[in-house]
């Protein structure tokens, strides 16, 4: 099926336009009141929908594209669909751990890019191979069941593909399969539901990118429940990304934004219809700081919930290293001697490691580093004589850490 993009100057006008006048103000926003006096049919003809396609690839840029239509639109008569693509990327949740959630190492080997979104659920992987999908209302007209089934009846419709919407309200095909993931933002008076469909989405990358590295992590942020996955293409070869982009968008623009019903071209007529969007300054003033705030260090990594790294070491006995992290920044760094250590030598149970970590940002780099302090620390308890003096060995790391509050007990 084919679609047509509304392009050119005096459509790029008609469409500032149209969102400049759908900007919420004090004044502009409806009231709850006028709105109980409508029907329901009276309610749904006042509803235009129109899609918005994007046409950057960076993803903070189309974050923040998606954070400015929520922060500045006003949805009650004008329902928006946002559809985005972006280079190789992990997106993180709003209240996840990046570091526990994809491979360090392999996004900075391949120039995969981090970001965390405004919404909760758990990371996903992008590439172009993958098409993203944000459906806007107000916050009253939420619904995300809805949109995924506008999905679903897409898929059948163009190439007789059955979808089912699990209980998580993934989209999955062939029972447990999953092409979709979803997410949502509410606030007090609009709300956004955003959704992914892999197509043709690298998968030998995508289970490389978010492969799990670090263990002995203790946190509360959410984490991920690892799905089997399956690009459409796999089922039926003839879905592709720009096909995929106008069965949804006709789907979308054919169905009502209330009752679900099947309308047909007569209410594709009526719509706004498809419009590509350059997310700038010049389209929409203030996207470029939005852009900036995701993209920064604090955003991404700042905004991880707190949490701990714990490593065990054996020099000969155990050794307990723990790295505590706040707001991405390690703030302290602990280490637990062993009981026949304490016994011996009277030492206390806890000491708190003196490096220069502290105050760093949190990296895999941090737990590497604190790896060859412990190696080298083994190092000299092995080439210490018979009457070691345990404490001196710490003291004597060439690693550039060691151990204050170690001193022998008085008792």
């Amino acid at each position: 099926m084919a679609y047509i993009f509304a392009q050119g100057s005096k459509k790029c006008s008609n469409l500032l336009f149209l969102l400049r006048s759908n900007i919420t103000s004090p004044y502009s926003c409806s009231r709850s009141s006028s709105v109980s006096s409508v029907t329901l049919a009276e309610k749904e003809a006042n509803i235009k929908k129109s899609i918005l396609i994007s046409q950057s690839k960076d993803i903070y840029t189309n974050l923040a594209l998606e954070d400015w239509l929520y922060k500045n639109y006003d949805f009650t008569k004008q329902h928006v669909l946002l559809v985005w693509r972006n280079s190789p990327c992990v997106v993180v949740g709003r209240h996840q751990n990046p570091w526990l959630e994809a491979s360090a190492e392999y996004l900075l080997n391949y120039e995969v890019s981090v970001a965390r979104r405004n919404s909760g659920g758990g990371a996903v992987y992008h590439d172009p191979g993958n098409v993203n999908f944000t459906f806007f209302t107000n916050k009253e007209m939420y619904n995300r069941r809805n949109n995924l089934e506008i999905i679903s009846r897409a898929l059948y419709r163009e190439w007789g593909i059955s979808a089912d919407i699990n209980t998580r309200e993934d989209i999955v095909i062939k029972k447990n399969y999953k092409v979709s993931g979803t997410a949502s933002k509410l606030g007090s008076k609009n709300a956004y539901h955003h959704c992914t469909l892999m197509v043709d989405v690298d998968r030998c990358q995508l289970s490389q990118a978010l492969k799990k590295n670090i263990v002995g992590v203790d946190t509360n942020a959410t984490k991920s429940i690892p799905s089997p996955v399956l690009n459409l293409n796999d089922v039926n070869s003839s879905v592709t990304v720009e096909k995929l982009l106008g069965a949804v968008g006709w789907e979308y623009l054919r169905t009502t934004p209330l009752t679900m019903q099947d309308a047909g071209h007569d209410f594709i007529s009526q719509q706004n219809g498809f419009q590509l969007v350059n997310p700038t300054e010049g389209w929409f003033p203030g996207v470029e700081k939005l852009r900036n705030e995701f993209a920064s260090w604090d955003w991404r990594f700042g905004k991880t919930p707190d949490f701990q790294v714990t490593r065990k070491f054996y020099i000969p006995e155990e050794l307990k290293i723990t790295i505590t992290v706040n707001k991405g920044i390690i703030e302290n760094v602990t280490l637990k001697v062993p009981q026949k250590l304490i016994l011996a030598h009277g030492f206390n149970g806890n000491a708190s490691v003196i490096t220069n970590l502290k105050g760093q940002q949190f990296s895999v780099a941090a737990i590497r580093y604190l790896e060859k302090s412990v190696i080298n620390l083994e190092k000299s308890y092995r080439e210490a004589s018979e009457e070691l003096n345990f404490e001196s060995a710490f003291v004597a790391n060439e690693s550039g850490f060691f151990l204050k509050e170690m001193s022998k007990s008085s008792g």
